[in-house]
């Protein structure tokens, strides 16, 4: 009698590890999968905020900008403009601390950046489970494999049949560990690469933003993107 192909049938037929390798990739798989629709949504979230922090600078004050970065509170640029305010505000208006002896640019520049900083380790979060999954679950099908063409030869050498129509069967069944592990592994690459694409544009245009932001904070204009000298655009400082 030919024996049953598939995964149900390797189910069935699998001993301990056997299952607990193949529950293991299933819920390697749902995990990588969890994390990559949640931060494609998070990346396509921040380039709407992206696009809209283009019309800041086109308010007639800083209050005005603030309204068109819209009421989001965990909008990045909403944040790293607020964050620049405040920091500008508290170093203009407190005397008497360490920070009085740093420049004002220093002292944005470095409000900005841990900003930056945190929403850079807010993006990155669950990078790191993709990366584990698409390094590890090719081994770990692997490993099933192995056990499973183990235990596969010992039954057939314990039958005495060792014909091909015999062993076909159970050492493909042992193959499907394999195939598995890379069905895990190469949408939780896929995912990462193209997550990782996605986080570096955001990042670029939250920097250039915060380049502006400085500019403005410490001058009381944006520098122009122009590489003309002296070109830039006044914004008045409304609270």
């Amino acid at each position: 009698m030919e024996s049953q192909f598939g995964l149900a049938h390797v189910w069935m037929q699998g001993d301990f590890v056997t299952r607990l390798v193949a529950v293991l990739l299933l819920g390697m798989s749902l995990a990588s999968w969890v994390v990559i629709l949640l931060k494609a949504l998070d990346i396509i979230k921040f380039k709407k905020h992206a696009q809209a922090a283009q019309g800041f600078w086109h308010s007639p004050d800083f209050a005005a900008g603030l309204e068109k970065l819209g009421s989001d509170p965990h909008n990045p640029f909403r944040q790293l403009a607020i964050e620049g305010r405040e920091a500008t505000a508290h170093h203009r208006n407190t005397k008497g601390q360490l920070h009085d002896s740093l420049d004002v640019s220093d002292w944005v520049t470095g409000s900005l950046r841990n900003s930056i900083d945190g929403f850079t380790a807010r993006l990155q979060s669950g990078l790191a489970i993709l990366a584990s999954v698409g390094s590890t679950a090719p081994f770990i099908g692997l490993f099933g494999t192995v056990w499973g063409i183990y235990h596969a030869l010992i039954a057939i050498g314990s039958s005495g049949q060792s014909t091909i129509d015999k062993v076909a069967g159970p050492i493909g069944e042992a193959l499907i560990m394999t195939a598995l592990g890379l069905a895990v592994a190469i949408p939780a690459v896929l995912g990462y690469n193209a997550l990782v694409r996605g986080n570096k544009s955001i990042l670029t245009r939250l920097n250039s933003f915060a380049h502006d932001l400085h500019a403005y904070f410490v001058t009381g204009a944006r520098v122009s993107a122009s590489a003309e000298a002296g070109n830039v655009h006044p914004l008045k400082k409304g609270a």
